[in-house]
């Protein structure tokens, strides 16, 4: 009988003894929300690190804060012989009698890139945004996938593909003027693409992510975008016009994603102006210029009363929001969120929405003068400034200076008898 107790207490401490040690095989990321399985410490570690700083690029492009309710279950191993079939990553999304269940499976070896894992980490997040609110999915339902425009475009330093890199790329196709179209980018599918395809594939999307983050409605709107995915149709340049309507209105469409190409294509795409600048811009857009039975007449954006009426006005309002918005992105940071309002506000007018928009057009004038008063001051105390800081001359007009004192000095006359002879007959002339 004492034999069979002590048999039984040891059975349980092997027990406990494989269970904690299974326990110790889990790491957990700071934020809680990626659980981690592998053999290796080292790697668990690595991933939970890799997991979280993706989370967090993701999270600063939509503007949102980490809210997130279920967990990341990944599974780490190494290839084994004995299961050859082992897929190398996927993500499985399904519902369970406890709710939904997240996991990515991946197999560690030589031929996994950063680049992939970090794919299918943005593929379970965006999952996750997606479904958090409907945790009473029936089970075998069909969910839906992020956009691959989506996953390849979000930026961020876990990407291997910087923004420097995304201007070389699209360089080609803009020189080229062989920009792919819109509606013909979105229903490509990067898989059946081959390796140069996929690369610019990525970069036209990090464009697209980048037009629609810094559209009129800023990352807000792209966080919308995301939450609605399950509703959306199959037909992806409807969503983006239903979503992003300033941007994608009618036939501007086209224009919009060909120009934001272009910019991308340059060195400095968004270098911000000055708040002159910005201010001088803004005026002259603000400025319309719409014909009147074939005569063009200005008017004030807050003349709309007057002009919305005609034909050619929605045609000057739908460019105006693009151009607007255009601007928004490289405007002075402190005009940027007005000029982003008055994209806001002239998108209201081409829809025909006139109520509160002098109230509002009143509003962002008087906060334009406010803001323009005080950069004016502030550009003085900065000049006032540093003039009165120097140790000592600074050198920048020394050679403006010695040419106005040259300037200013008496010609030397000269003493021979000619000159002097000469001197004097002008003399007598002048009287």
């Amino acid at each position: 009988m004492g034999r069979a107790v002590v048999f039984g207490f040891l059975v349980i401490a092997s027990a406990l003894k494989l269970i904690s040690a299974a326990a110790v095989e889990r790491s957990i990321s700071t934020s809680r929300q990626f659980i981690v399985y592998g053999t290796d410490l080292a790697v668990r570690g690595a991933i939970c690190d890799f997991g979280e700083r993706t989370k967090r690029e993701l999270l600063t492009l939509l503007g949102q804060r980490d809210d997130w309710t279920t967990a990341i279950v990944i599974n780490a191993q190494y290839p084994q012989a004995n299961l050859p079939e082992l897929p190398r990553l996927k993500v499985d999304f399904a519902q369970t009698g406890f709710g939904l269940k997240l996991q990515l499976d991946l197999v560690i070896d030589s031929e996994l890139s950063r680049p992939e894992i970090r794919r299918e980490l943005l593929r379970a997040l965006v999952l996750e945004m997606i479904y958090r609110g409907q945790p009473n999915i029936p089970a075998g339902a069909v969910y839906t996938s992020p956009p691959d425009w989506l996953l390849d475009g979000v930026p961020g330093e876990q990407s291997d593909l910087p923004r420097d890199r995304v201007t070389t790329i699209l360089a080609v196709p803009v020189a080229a003027r062989n920009v792919l179209p819109l509606e013909k980018f979105l229903a490509q599918r990067p898989q059946l693409l081959d390796a140069p395809g996929q690369i610019l594939h990525r970069a036209y999307s990090f464009a697209l992510v980048d037009l629609l983050s810094h559209g009129p409605d800023g990352p807000g709107g792209l966080a919308r975008f995301i939450a609605d995915l399950p509703t959306s149709s199959n037909d992806p340049m409807a969503d983006l016009r239903n979503h992003f309507p300033s941007l994608f209105e009618s036939d501007a469409a086209e224009k919009t994603w060909q120009e934001q190409v272009a910019r991308l294509s340059t060195d400095q795409p968004y270098q911000l102006m000055s708040n002159a600048e910005t201010e001088r811009l803004l005026r002259e857009k603000l400025r319309l210029r719409i014909s009147d039975h074939g005569i063009g007449k200005n008017y004030e954006l807050a003349e709309f009363a007057i002009f919305l009426k005609r034909k050619s006005a929605s045609n000057i309002l739908r460019s105006l929001v693009h151009e607007l918005s255009a601007l928004a992105t490289r405007a002075h940071p402190a005009f940027a969120p007005i000029v982003a309002e008055y994209a806001q506000v002239t998108g209201l007018l081409l829809q025909g929405k006139t109520r509160g928009v002098a109230k509002r057009l009143d509003r962002l004038k008087i906060a334009r003068q406010e803001i323009a008063t005080q950069m004016r001051g502030i550009d003085d105390y900065l000049n006032w400034f540093e003039a009165t800081s120097l140790a000592r001359p600074s050198g920048e007009f020394a050679g403006y200076m010695k040419a106005a004192e040259r300037a200013a000095q008496l010609p030397q006359s000269r003493r021979d008898p000619i000159s002097v002879y000469l001197d004097v007959l002008e003399t007598q002339f002048d009287r």
